[in-house]
């Protein structure tokens, strides 16, 4: 006996508590009346989060929609749904952010059949074009049930709450990964070090990366701010750099850009610009100062990603 008074407790609490999670905005509550009762939902609708690489490529996602009874339905049921930049505004009120709407985004299953005897089906979708996107920005979309009707036309209620699915769409940064470094270091009095080495670029924040030393020689990082200032180079729209050497140590500058081309002359390159990021050969080309007790050695890459 006591067993089942457990399992009736037990099967209350439950109802409870989806009642408390289906609250729609209608004023149905599974509470006043739970037989028959049938509810279209996005069973995860919290912001979820899918990274986009900075390329052009569809990148898909899926998500599952949801038929909220206390028994399986007897017909069909029919879902359509679409992107809908509404829901993204009404978050940015509740929840005082300031997400961009995702500009590219296809429901790839805009109407959607969940079977009789059963509650669950998988919506897919994709994005594209992060390439095309400012990382500094932050984005996301929405999906949204807009109808809901069983195969003998009746309208399903859909959970005022519960009816889109909501992705954040952070968009890494676009200059963070591994370079081929070719170039040289000068130290005063000595002769033209040459660099040849592979070198990791890791992210800072959405528009700056650090380099890991100058070659062979690793006791000082490099941070490097892609700025929006353009410059012409052999006719590609190159954008600027703020090129600051550092001691990873402490964080601390220990040297800076030089303002014109400064280097061994017997390397002298055909193009003098320096301190400036190529983004159709995705190439920095850095030409900076760090101290020493001898003097400020000169530094002159050419990073290329690999």
């Amino acid at each position: 006996m006591k067993n089942k008074i457990t399992l009736f407790v037990t099967f209350l609490a439950g109802i409870l508590l989806l009642s408390a999670c289906l609250k729609d905005k209608v004023g149905d509550y599974w509470v006043d009346a739970v037989a028959g009762k049938m509810y279209a939902t996005v069973p995860v609708y919290t912001l979820q989060s899918l990274a986009l690489q900075p390329v052009p490529d569809d990148v898909p996602f899926s998500f599952l929609v949801n038929i909220a009874t206390d028994a399986l339905p007897t017909e069909d049921i029919t879902l359509t749904l679409a992107v809908d930049p509404a829901s993204v505004t009404k978050y940015n009120a509740d929840h005082s952010k300031s997400f961009k709407t995702f500009p590219n985004v296809q429901v790839l299953s805009p109407s959607i059949v969940i079977p009789k005897g059963t509650r669950n089906a998988t919506v897919n979708g994709k994005v594209w074009g992060a390439d095309q996107l400012n990382a500094c920005d932050n984005f996301m979309t929405a999906i949204s049930i807009t109808a809901a009707t069983t195969a003998s036309g009746k309208s399903v209620t859909i959970a005022g709450n519960m009816k889109s699915y909501l992705l954040s769409l952070p968009i890494s940064n676009p200059y963070a990964g591994s370079y081929h470094c070719v170039g040289y270091r000068i130290r005063p009095g000595n002769p033209t070090e040459p660099v040849d080495a592979t070198e990791a670029v890791n992210t800072v924040d959405c528009k700056t990366v650090q380099k890991n030393g100058f070659g062979n020689y690793t006791a000082f990082d490099i941070v490097i701010e892609v700025t929006p200032e353009t410059v012409v180079v052999g006719g590609t729209t190159c954008y600027k750099v703020i090129a600051t050497p550092i001691d990873p140590g402490t964080g601390l500058s220990v040297g800076g850009m030089w303002p014109a081309w400064t280097g061994d002359a017997t390397l002298k390159p055909a193009d003098l610009t320096i301190n400036y990021y190529n983004p159709v050969t995705r190439v920095f080309i850095l030409n900076c100062w760090y101290t020493s007790s001898a003097g400020n050695r000169i530094m002159y890459e050419t990073l290329t990603r690999q």
